[in-house]
This record gives C-alpha cells, sequence and structure tokens, in this order.
C-alpha cells in the first residue's frame, strides 16, 4: 500500500470520527445526556465535613452510593456521616485526615489521585471529579496564590485525563468543575459587579449541578453558564479589549470587600 494511500485512509477515518463527534454533541445538546447509577458504587469525598462536602454527601447518600468521608475536623466529618446515613445511605465511613499532608493521606487510606489510579487502570473503572475554580481559568486581582492552585488542580486534572484518554482507558471518567464564587463562606464579603451574569453561586444549586456533570460523565463544568462565553473570548480577542471587558465587568475589585474565610460554627 503506497503512503498516498495510507495517508488518504488515515484523512479519511479521521474527518469520519470528526463529524460522528459532531452529530453526538448536536444530539446530546438538544437531547439530555443519559445519567449513569452510581448505586453501590464507593465515592470518597475529601473536605466532607462541612460545605460543599458535606452537600455533595448528602447528593449521593440519596443516591445509594457507598461513601468515603474524609476531613481534618472529625466532629464535622462525623455529623456528616451521620446526616448521611439519614438521607438513606448504608454503608459510610468517616476518616479523619488533612488531606495537605501526605503521611495523613497514605495513612488513612493509600488513597488519592496517586495512589487511586493504578487501581482504576487495572480496573478500568472509576470517576475522578476536580473542582478547581474559574480561578483556575482566568487571572483575578487580589488571588495571585489561590490562582495558582487553581491553574495547577485543573492542569493536573486535564493531563490525567489526557493520559487515560490516549491509553484507551474509556471506564475511566473525569469531570472538572470550574465555578464562579460559592457561598459557602470562603470568600466572606466578596461581592459581584454583575450578578445576572456573574451570580455568586447557591451551594445547593453548585451540588446539583456537579452531581448531574458527574452522572452525565461531562469533562468540564463551568458555573454560570457565562464562564464558557468568557473563555472562549479569551481565546481570540485582543488583551486591551479582553481587560476592558472584565473591567466592565467589575472583576477588577471582586476581593475589594472580602473580610476573610468565616469560621466553621
Amino acid at each position: 500500500m503506497s503512503s498516498g494511500w495510507r495517508s488518504a485512509k488515515k484523512l479519511l477515518v479521521f474527518l469520519t470520527k470528526l463529524l460522528l463527534t459532531v452529530l453526538e454533541a448536536v444530539v446530546f445538546t438538544l437531547l439530555p445526556k443519559p445519567r449513569k447509577s452510581v448505586a453501590g458504587e464507593v465515592v470518597l469525598i475529601t473536605g466532607a465535613g462541612s460545605g460543599l462536602g458535606r452537600l455533595l454527601a448528602l447528593r449521593f447518600a440519596r443516591l445509594g452510593s457507598v461513601l468515603v468521608l474524609w476531613d481534618v475536623n472529625k466532629e464535622g466529618n462525623e455529623e456528616t456521616s451521620k446526616m448521611a446515613r439519614e438521607a438513606g445511605a448504608t454503608r459510610v465511613h468517616a476518616y479523619t485526615c488533612d488531606c495537605g499532608q501526605r503521611e495523613e493521606v497514605y495513612r488513612v487510606a493509600d488513597q488519592t489521585y496517586k495512589a487511586f489510579l493504578p487501581a482504576m487502570i487495572a480496573n478500568d473503572h472509576g470517576h475522578l471529579v476536580c473542582i478547581s475554580s474559574s480561578a483556575g481559568l482566568i487571572g483575578v486581582n487580589g488571588l495571585a496564590d489561590y490562582c495558582a492552585s487553581k491553574f495547577a488542580a485543573l492542569g493536573f486534572a486535564e493531563s490525567v485525563f489526557i493520559e487515560t484518554f490516549s491509553q484507551k482507558r474509556k471506564g475511566i471518567k473525569t469531570t472538572i468543575v470550574c465555578p464562579f464564587f460559592i457561598k459557602t463562606g470562603m470568600f466572606e464579603g466578596c461581592t459581584t459587579a454583575c450578578p445576572s451574569l456573574l451570580p455568586i453561586l447557591d451551594p445547593e444549586y453548585a451540588v446539583g449541578k456537579i452531581v448531574d456533570a458527574v452522572l452525565q460523565e461531562k469533562l468540564y463544568l463551568y458555573m454560570p453558564r457565562f464562564l464558557y462565553f468568557m473563555v472562549f473570548l479569551r481565546s481570540f480577542l485582543p488583551i486591551k479589549m479582553g481587560l476592558l471587558i472584565i473591567d466592565y465587568l467589575g472583576i477588577f475589585h471582586v476581593m475589594d470587600g472580602f473580610t476573610g474565610q468565616r469560621k466553621k460554627q
């Protein structure tokens, strides 16, 4: 077979796959994507003692998942465990763990991205969820350190997805979540100048969207939807135009009223 024919065949296969991918995207844009069942699946939630972690635990409890709850706050974590059982979970395991300490993580269950992934690859089964932030998509005035950590989280999760995809591990799914500010007390005092486009999100709403994205096996979830448009504009607009839009939306001043993270009760 000549090299010209091989190249033509490769191009034809590529175009066919591309067309099928476009058709699939159109279909799932018009029709809801089927949601998978997570009943009986083990769901590990870090930071489960309060905030989004607790709300996610309660949602997955109602879906019949086996819950493994991690938090440095033992009392908060045990309270979440009790609430999860009341919500319908039959198996809940709560562990006190500071996920910022490597020794703690391996002492508790030998489980993080690094330790989970080999078993997921061996079984070709699992779902990795990364909670990044809109601050992991676009730099924010007054949030350089936070942006750096969230850009890193997004880049890491994206790279792991590409690795599993290139290895044809179709049973391993990834969801990367990038929300605007959520009313959890972490950014107490922060405001938005355009609540119609960039609202500060209600935790229950955010958790509902996150769980739905997992069940539909979405790769990316941006909240609110206006963030998709912002990222699209950023890809081609001159930097000065982008800065004008950011200034108009008041993003330069979202941290002006920041009073610090509200202490957990």
